[in-house]
Formats: structure tokens, sequence, C-alpha cells
């Protein structure tokens, strides 16, 4: 069995060219993350998947997308139908237990989807809690303003997604909520108490720390390294989400070609790994940028292939059966009721 290297990869268009399938083969990442470029037909998109895992040699190679609903949905209309955003399942009428049902339902339909064309992967739920002030980068893509809200519709979306024989990441972890800048385009601040943190921000984490896959921010938390995004930095990684948080899972990076990091690519990779992070992703497809990733990624190994090996062998369980059309009219009347 060929070992993949640890970093996901993106790619440019429709289909991968010569020179990318050439790239991939040599360099194997662990996985390959599709965006909008990327999408056209269902027919399209099975083959692209198909086409990298030829590429890499591996059957189970991780396809991973962010299928989040609302503002964040790289598959939609008209081949695909178009979800809600998170925030509004806290809004459905009937209390928590009619919430999360719906949230969970809902995810299992998303999941549907991905695997119908091969993708194994949703970088689902956001489990950050927006503080008031916040940059609206988050906004609607919370499931609440609450960690018990946020905890509980989250962990809904999860199973949903694990039902459906697609893993869940949940991200951005310990928290980009209280972010005042989008990370994308630059490097936000947390100025908060470590206490604040704790009660507000990690408690949603915390919740879910079971979960296979996870997610970085790529912020700056004053009061636990006030010189290092918690993606590079190494207390963050051990000391609060290992540590306090207690998440055990694979952990990846938010893509490296934002704005929010700094240094060349190859600099970037090997800051993620110096810091305790299981993957480097980088998501734009320029192998200008990508291959220094890939250059300076090791071998999956240890722990980190531990929990990689751990995380697909969630895939092996059986899935639930699923009744698409029944489903998708009892999500559309969940979704009439507000409370």
């Amino acid at each position: 069995m060929t070992h993949p290297k640890a970093f996901i990869c993106g790619c440019k268009g429709l289909s991968l060219d010569a020179q990318e399938r050439a790239l991939i083969g040599r360099h194997q990442p662990w996985g390959l993350i599709l965006f909008k470029r990327n999408i056209d037909t269902p027919a399209q998109v099975a083959a692209l998947v198909e086409s990298f895992r030829e590429a890499v040699g591996r059957a189970d190679a991780p396809v991973l997308i962010d299928q989040e609903g609302g503002r964040v949905q790289r598959m939609g209309p008209p081949h695909w139908p178009a979800y809600p955003a998170a925030a509004r399942f806290g809004e459905i009428a009937g209390g928590r237990e009619a919430q999360v049902g719906a949230a969970r339902l809902s995810a299992r339909l998303m999941a549907a989807d991905l695997k119908a064309v091969g993708i194994n992967v949703d970088c689902l739920p956001v489990l950050d809690v927006p503080a008031p002030g916040s940059h609206a980068i988050v906004g609607d893509r919370a499931y609440g303003a609450d960690p018990a809200t946020v905890a509980a519709l989250g962990r809904a979306v999860c199973e949903g997604m694990l039902a459906q024989g697609v893993l869940p990441v949940v991200k951005h972890i310990p928290g980009h909520g209280r972010a005042k800048a989008d990370s994308h385009l630059e490097l936000p601040r947390v100025d908060a108490s470590r206490r604040e943190l704790e009660e507000m921000d990690f408690a949603p984490f915390s919740a879910l720390n079971d979960m296979p896959l996870g997610m970085t921010a790529h912020v700056v938390y004053t009061a636990l390294d006030p010189h290092n995004p918690g993606t590079t930095s190494r207390l963050v990684v051990e000391e609060i989400i290992r540590g306090h948080i207690g998440f055990d899972g694979l952990l990846m990076s938010d893509d490296l070609s934002m704005k929010a990091l700094s240094g060349d690519f190859g600099e970037r990779a090997r800051a993620v790994f110096a810091a305790g992070v299981d993957l480097a992703l980088h998501c734009n497809g320029d192998w200008a940028e990508t291959e220094p990733v890939a250059m300076a990624a090791p071998m999956l190994a240890g722990r980190s292939l531990e929990r990689a090996e751990r995380a697909l062998g969630l895939l092996l369980a059986p899935e639930q059966p699923l009744d698409l059309v029944d489903a998708r009219a009892r999500i559309h009347l969940m979704l009439a009721t507000t409370a």
C-alpha cells in the first residue's frame, strides 16, 4: 500500500490535468479538497474524485469539501438542493429536540449527496460561538450564540454525517467566534481571558472532543500565545486542543494560503507540523504554492497515522438506510416551522 504524506491539496478545475496527476502521484497527499471551481455535474465530480484516487493509488483516499449550507455550499442547484445555514436550525419551532432532529436529518441528506459522487469528508460542523461585535465571517454559519446550543446541534450534524458514511470535521478549533477580522484576509487577535475562552469558545469543542477530524483556527489568542496563531502555536495545540479540550482526532490546519499566515509556503507548513498539527491543508490548487507544502510534509506516521486510520475506519461501518424522498419531504416541513 502507498503511504500518504501529511497534507491535503486542491486542484485547479473540473478535472486533473496531466501535470496535476503526476504531481499528486509523486507527492501522495493524504486527501484532496474540492471547491466550486471543481464542481459542475454529478458525473463530472464523480470522475474527478475517482481520478484523484487513481493518481494516489488508494481507493479510500479522503476527498473533502466545505458543504455547510447557506452561503458556504460548494455543491448546489441545479444538480443538488440548497441547504439552510446553520443558524436556521435554532429557529425551528418545537424546542431543542425538534431542532436537533432537523439538524441531524439535514446532515444525512447532505452526506447522501456527497457520498453519491464519492466525497467522504465534509468540513462541517462550525462549532464557533459568535461573540457580539465579531466579524461576520462566522455569523449564520454558527448554530447558535451559546455553547450548549452549538454543541447540541453540532453533535447532531456529526451523527447525521457519520450515519450516512461521511466524516465530519469540527472547526475552527479552539474557536473563531470572537475574531473581529476575516482570517482569509488578515490575522485576527482575540484578547479575551483564558477563563472567558474556556467558558464560551472552547466549550463546544470539549463537548465534541470524540469526533474523528478537526480543523484549526488562524487566530491569535493573546492570553495563551501572543505571538502565534492557534494553527502554528505548539502551546495552543498541545495545552489547549489536545490538553484542555481533550481532542485526540486527526487535526488539520485551516488553509495555508489564507493571508492570516506569514512566511513562504514551506515555512508555513513547517510551522504547522512543529506546532503538533497532523495535516497541512492547502486549498487553491496552485502547485507553485502546493509543492513547497508537499516537500515540507512528512510521511504520515506515528500518532498522526493512527488518528488517520481510526478516522477512516469509521467509514467501514454499515450505513443506516435512508428514504431520500421521504427525508426531503420531512426536512421541508421541519424548516417551515419557526420558533
